[in-house]
């Protein structure tokens, strides 16, 4: 059978939906069953000035072996977005006729007769709209609409994401599948008693992970933790925006915050091997990744009581209302100070982690693309 990929997110600095995709691609590389199949990645033009080979992800697949079977690059003329998906990728999909297409990313070409089997993550912009210009709002709410209703399969990461799907962009239940995204193998990291006072959040900052009660949070606890520091790593894409250093600067904590839109893979290790505590007051997530790989990182964490939250990370977290300035800076306080709370919490971590296998991701998202490309319309 011949796979194809819309694989244009593996370009630039891959976040999210490009993350996503090298995990599964790195895992159908060492997998038996994915070895029998043809597999054509279809990317913008390398070097294109949006992708370009040296900036393709980080992955060990995508490192050593993007060039090697059981996958082959099809560069299409663009750079991606869009017009690409629906005109140049549709056309290069018409005349190369794969058995079907993966696309991992809400939207898929509408004008072809390949099959489709499609991932969404989440539909916030259907739930919550005022988050996106309304230019912004519209084109995913449409696309995304008649993606997933053309689509044969669509896969979502979590039930909740399913059930919003299943509500708000009305496809057949039938042809909704939650396949959950997997995290790392635990690496060995030093016990949080011995690691500095440091509160960590990963992830693109959007106004609704409302990062600025988390600075304000970590402001009100600063004084009685002089050693205490906040890590802030991720591009901000908040819309209004949301000017994070004028606010820490007008909290006098400018010298205890860090900033950063983007760091490595190492540096991110490392910045998770040393953080004793890790924050995400998300109020809407399709499935919420950062804080489960911080927990496989020993790092105890504290999240938004949401419906999701509660699905994802069960009772390995600490809960906290949104808006709750006060409850907040007390969680945060406490898995920074309290050992034993520390403790507590990654021992149902270690229970929990195990759910969330790649291998289990990538063998179950194979079995969805062969079955995509089976079924009839």
């Amino acid at each position: 059978m011949h796979i194809a990929v819309d694989a244009r997110e593996l370009g630039g600095r891959p976040t999210g939906v490009g993350t996503y995709l090298t995990r599964l691609l790195d895992e159908w590389a060492r997998l038996p069953q994915a070895s029998v199949h043809r597999w054509s990645l279809y990317t913008p033009e390398m070097g294109s000035g949006t992708f370009s080979r040296a900036e393709m992800g980080s992955g060990t697949f995508l490192r050593e072996q993007l060039c090697q079977t059981p996958f082959s690059v099809r560069e299409v003329r663009g750079r991606g977005g869009t017009w690409w998906e629906q005109r140049a990728l549709a056309a290069a999909l018409r005349r190369d006729k794969p058995d079907v297409l993966f696309a991992p990313g809400y939207t898929a070409p509408l004008a072809m007769r390949v099959p489709v089997v499609l991932t969404v993550h989440d539909v916030s912009f259907f739930a919550h709209p005022e988050w996106f210009s309304r230019r912004e709002g519209l084109r995913r709410r449409m696309l995304t609409r008649q993606s997933a209703r053309r689509a044969r399969l669509v896969l979502t990461d979590s039930e909740f994401s399913r059930q919003e799907i299943l509500r708000r962009v009305r496809v057949p239940a039938d042809r909704v599948q939650v396949i959950r995204l997997g995290i790392p193998p635990p690496p060995v990291v030093p016990a949080a008693a011995f690691r500095p006072l440091t509160l960590l959040f990963v992830g693109s900052i959007l106004n609704r992970r409302r990062v600025p009660d988390l600075v304000r949070a970590f402001a009100a606890l600063a004084p009685d933790l002089p050693e205490a520091r906040l890590e802030l790593v991720g591009d901000n894409r908040t819309r209004p925006f949301q000017d994070l250093d004028a606010l820490v600067c007008s909290l006098g904590i400018r010298d205890r915050v860090a900033v950063r839109s983007y760091v490595s893979d190492e540096v991110l290790a490392r910045l998770y091997s040393e953080a004793r505590a890790f924050a995400f007051l998300s109020e809407y997530e399709g499935f919420g990744l950062t804080p489960l790989e911080a927990l496989a990182h020993g790092v105890p964490v504290v999240v938004l009581d949401t419906p999701i939250a509660r699905e994802v990370y069960e009772d390995a977290a600490l809960y906290v209302r949104p808006g709750d300035i006060e409850a907040t800076t007390a969680a945060l306080r406490r898995l920074l100070t309290d050992a034993a709370a520390r403790d507590a919490q990654l021992a149902c971590a270690a229970r929990l982690l195990p759910r969330y296998s790649w291998p289990d991701a990538a063998r179950a998202t194979l079995a969805a693309i062969e079955r995509g490309a089976a079924c009839q319309s």
